[in-house]
């Protein structure tokens, strides 16, 4: 059986604790897919201070030559993209042809994030004064702690290890202990693209391991991504040092459907939204609103296509929906069903967990709709993350929007009509950092930043040019070239 190990200051080590913890897959517990590191404080001291050596040289290697390394395993990662894929869905359940999507994910992020090493743009502005030069540049900032969730293993890695890379950091990596194969992954193909040794330090782990990432002097920038409640704990953390902490955390996502809209489409997209990933998705569609006009004949549909989908192991090409990625996270999806139908909602189709026959081995659950949910119930306003969606009906687009804004998170949300005005006007009044018009609440592209509001994260964003601001700060630089004291915002 394999065995893996942490990498620090260039070398694949282990935990100097001697201790493990296994690697299975969701689909089947008896797949034991690897062995990893169970790390310790100490590894992470060791770790943070390969970062700290290193980065007195990284930053000095000019953003172009960063970028050459990044551009080399973007290629890497596009030959093995097949074979990532294959980990990452026995590791953590997904079907493959969203791990490919996932691995494909990173491969876009590292190419468009090596753009940015010829970039990296900053300010000329025309001085108030004669004989003076006004410009701002970007600085890199140190050591940056990244610590990423186990729904997309290689996708939320590149979203912020190659941005903070470009920009001249070093990293610090703590995957999801349910995903570290596609982490090792990751980190190897680093590796292989030259990039130097402590550029880039990975260590697995529990929760000491997140907590020193969080606290160490050393450390500049702490990235997460996670659970609100542990986002809380990580920002409490970094706070001390006033460290720059970015937080992407939770989401309640809502589809509104209007009277005119082309339900087809809808359905479509509510299928993908609210099932892919198994609804293991901070951009999940939980919620649906459907205008009363067409409520019924909607929620019909969408419930005979979520009873065909085929529920099964992600490896088998005709499956379309995974397992739970753990017995926890399955366990909290049975909860929260339990919680609907005491609520009174009316349970339209599923929930039930799967464990028979091909199902027996894994953590599965059916695809399960309520409807007639009131927008103030438990199952409509707190996050799930599993295969349960809510439908709920308005009888104006202002309801739907009200409905809409009505959860503590702010992250995505989209509107299905043919009515160019009604969708102007949701994107204007729908509080979230990410609107989609006629296409569902999951599907962002790596050139636009991602990012929510409210409980959904801390004001930074991921993804796009708005990335390089949690990995840099801004110098302004005056250079005075009229040999004489020259004195700014004096009356003369």
């Amino acid at each position: 059986m394999p065995t893996y190990l942490n990498f620090i200051d260039g070398c694949w080590i282990g935990s100097r604790s001697g201790k493990t913890f296994e690697n299975r897959s969701p689909a089947n517990r008896d797949d034991l897919i690897g062995v990893f590191q169970e790390s310790t404080v100490e590894d992470v001291e060791s770790a943070i201070a390969a970062a700290v050596r290193a980065y007195d040289r990284w930053r000095l290697v000019p953003a172009p030559k960063r970028a050459e390394m990044l551009y080399a395993a973007a290629r890497l990662i596009e030959q093995r993209k097949d074979a990532f894929a294959r980990d990452m869905t026995r590791e953590m359940g997904k079907v493959l042809e969203e791990t490919r999507g996932d691995v494909q994910e990173a491969i876009d992020m590292t190419l468009y994030m090596a753009g940015e090493g010829r970039r990296l743009y900053g300010q000329t502005v025309p001085s108030e004064l004669r004989d003076k030069f006004a410009m701002s540049v970007r600085q890199p900032l140190g050591v940056c702690s990244v610590i990423t969730p186990w729904n997309f293993p290689m996708a939320i890695p590149s979203w912020k290890i190659a941005p903070a890379l470009v920009c001249g950091n070093t990293v610090v990596f703590k995957p999801a202990t349910l995903t570290p194969l596609s982490a090792v992954n990751f980190v190897k193909v680093l590796e292989e693209a030259g990039i130097p040794p402590g550029v880039v330090n990975l260590v697995t782990g529990g929760p000491e391991v997140g907590t020193r990432l969080s606290t160490h002097d050393e450390v500049k920038v702490v990235s997460f991504t996670g659970s609100t409640t542990v986002g809380r704990i990580v920002n409490q953390n970094a706070a001390p040092n006033f460290k720059k902490v970015h937080l992407e955390m939770g989401g309640k996502n809502v589809v509104m459907i209007m009277d005119d809209a082309q339900l087809e489409l809808a359905i479509e997209g509510c299928l993908w939204g609210g099932f892919g990933t198994t609804g293991q998705r901070c951009t999940a569609a939980s919620r649906v609103v459907v205008h009363e006009h067409v409520y019924d004949e909607f929620l019909r549909e969408f419930a005979n296509r979520t009873k065909a989908l085929r529920v099964g192991d992600g490896l088998d090409e005709r499956t379309q929906m995974g397992p739970s990625v753990s017995e926890s996270q399955l366990e909290t999806v049975m909860k929260y069903v339990a919680i609907g139908q005491q609520e009174g909602a009316t349970l339209v189709t599923g929930g039930h967990r799967l464990d028979t026959g091909a199902h027996a081995r894994g953590w599965f659950h059916e695809p399960t709709i309520f409807g007639d949910v009131d927008p103030k119930m438990r199952i409509a306003q707190e996050e799930i993350f599993g295969p349960v969606v809510s439908v709920m009906r308005c009888r104006s687009l202002d309801e739907a929007i009200a409905i809409g804004n009505g959860v503590a998170y702010g992250l995505s949300a989209s509107i299905y009509t043919r009515d160019v005005n009604t969708a102007f006007a949701a994107m204007r009044d729908i509080y979230t950092g990410i609107f989609y018009v006629n296409a569902p609440t999951i599907g962002a592209e790596v050139h636009l930043p991602f990012g929510g509001t409210k409980a959904t994260g801390n004001g930074h964003r991921e993804a796009g040019t708005a990335a390089l601001d949690v990995f840099s700060e801004w110098k302004s630089i005056y250079v005075d070239f009229s040999g004489r004291l020259q004195r700014a915002q004096i009356d003369t």
